[in-house]
C-alpha cells in the first residue's frame, strides 16, 4: 500500500496512506547508503496487513535536500525529499551571515536527485527544487526603508531567487507566502530562532509546532523542534518543518555554487585564459570587475570559499578529483618554495 512519510524517530516512522496513518518499522530498507535512509517526505510502500507493520519498499526521490554531515566520513545527509520549494528562513532580528545564505542557496540549487522518477520519454524528471528566502519577524524592523534596505542586501546575493518578508505577529505578507507554498511541498530551512516553527503555526492557524521565545542577549533562538514533520495545509501544498541548523555542509553543489554566483561564472567566460583562477592572471574579468566596483570581493572570496569546500567533500570519492587537488597542492607548494628561494638569494 503506498504512503507518504510524515515523521521519522528512531527506526520508526509514521506514515499518511489511503487508509490513515500508521506507525511502521523500516527495519526492512536500512541500508549501507546513508542517502537512502527513509527521511521526511519519502514516498514508500507499506504491507497493510503487517503486525507489526513495515515499510517494504523505499519509492525514488524526486527531489532532495542532501547537506554533509559533520563527521570526518564522506558521507550526506538527507534533510527532506520530493520538495518543490525550498525555503530558507532567515529572521530580521539578527544581522544577516551572507555567506550562510550562498551556502543555503547552494544546496538548494543542487536538490535534484539522482533516483528522479522518469518520464514518459526515458529522461530523468524533475530538476531542482526552488529555492525562496523568506525574511521573518518584520515587525521588529523600525521603518520601511531600513527593511528595502535588508531586502536589497539578500538580494544581491540571490540572483534570480524571490525574495519575501513575513511578519507572524502582524501577519504582514502571510497571505503571499501562503499562495507560494499552496501547491507542492516545502520544507523550513534556517537557524533556530528563524522563526520557521512560528510560521509553520501561523500558516496552519493553530499551534502545532512548539515554539520558544529567542535570547534576549543575542537574538539567538533555542532548539526547540527535533524531528522534521510534514504538515498538511489548509490553504492546500504541504509543510514540512526542520530543526534548526547549526551547520550546512556542501555535499556534490557544484552546479548550485555556479547558479548562486552566476555573475562570476559570466565574467569568467571574458577572461584571458580558459584556467583562469582569477587571482593574478593578466587580462581577468573578474580581477577587473572588482577594481571597477561592478563586483564585490566578498562575493569573490566566498565564491572560492564553497567551491574549494565542494572540491574537498567530492575527492573523498571521486579518485579523479583528489588527484587534481593532490597536484594543485604539489604546484602551490613547489611556487611556494622558489619565491621563498628567490628571496633568500638561493637558485637551485
Amino acid at each position: 500500500m503506498p504512503g507518504r512519510v510524515v515523521r521519522v524517530d528512531r527506526g520508526q516512522c509514521d506514515v499518511v496512506t489511503p487508509h490513515g496513518t500508521l506507525r511502521a518499522d523500516t527495519a526492512f530498507v536500512v541500508p549501507r547508503d546513508p542517502m537512502r535512509i527513509v527521511c521526511t517526505g519519502d514516498w514508500v510502500a507499506v504491507d497493510p496487513d503487517g503486525d507489526p507493520q513495515f515499510v517494504r519498499t523505499l519509492l525514488p526521490r524526486r527531489t532532495a535536500f542532501v547537506r554533509s554531515t559533520s563527521s570526518q566520513r564522506s558521507e550526506g545527509q538527507v534533510l527532506a525529499t520530493n520538495i518543490d520549494h525550498i525555503v530558507i528562513c532567515l529572521s530580521l532580528a539578527v544581522e544577516f551571515d551572507l555567506g550562510r545564505v550562498e551556502r543555503f542557496l547552494a544546496l538548494a540549487m543542487s536538490s535534484s536527485s539522482g533516483d528522479a522518477l522518469l518520464r514518459d520519454d526515458g529522461q530523468a524528471g524533475g530538476g531542482a527544487a526552488e529555492p525562496i528566502v523568506v525574511l521573518t519577524k518584520a515587525d521588529l524592523v523600525p521603518d520601511a526603508a531600513t527593511l528595502s534596505y535588508l531586502v536589497q542586501d539578500i538580494e544581491g546575493v540571490a540572483p534570480g531567487v524571490q525574495v519575501l518578508t513575513v511578519s507572524s505577529a502582524t501577519g504582514e505578507g502571510i497571505d503571499i507566502f501562503s499562495a507560494v507554498v499552496s501547491g507542492g511541498t516545502s520544507v523550513l530551512l534556517g537557524a533556530s530562532g528563524a522563526g520557521k516553527s512560528t510560521l509553520a503555526n501561523t500558516l496552519l492557524g493553530r499551534d502545532v509546532m512548539e515554539v520558544q521565545a529567542a535570547r534576549d542577549v543575542d537574538g539567538k533562538g533555542r532548539h526547540t523542534t527535533t524531528t522534521r514533520n510534514l504538515l498538511v495545509l489548509p490553504s492546500g501544498g504541504v509543510l514540512i518543518d526542520t530543526p534548526g541548523l547549526r551547520g550546512v555542509g556542501l555535499w556534490d553543489a557544484e552546479a548550485g555554487v555556479g547558479q548562486v554566483f552566476s555573475e562570476i561564472e559570466e565574467l569568467a567566460g571574458q577572461c584571458r585564459f580558459h584556467d583562469c583562477v582569477h587571482e593574478t592572471e593578466p587580462g581577468c574579468a573578474v580581477l577587473a570587475a572588482i577594481e571597477e566596483g561592478s563586483l564585490h570581493e566578498r562575493r569573490l572570496d566566498s565564491f572560492r570559499k564553497l567551491m574549494r569546500e565542494n572540491r574537498r567533500i567530492v575527492a573523498k570519492t571521486d579518485a579523479r578529483v583528489r588527484s587534481e587537488l593532490l597536484r594543485d597542492w604539489k604546484r602551490k607548494g613547489a611556487e611556494g618554495r622558489a619565491a621563498m628561494d628567490a628571496k633568500r638569494g638561493r637558485v637551485r
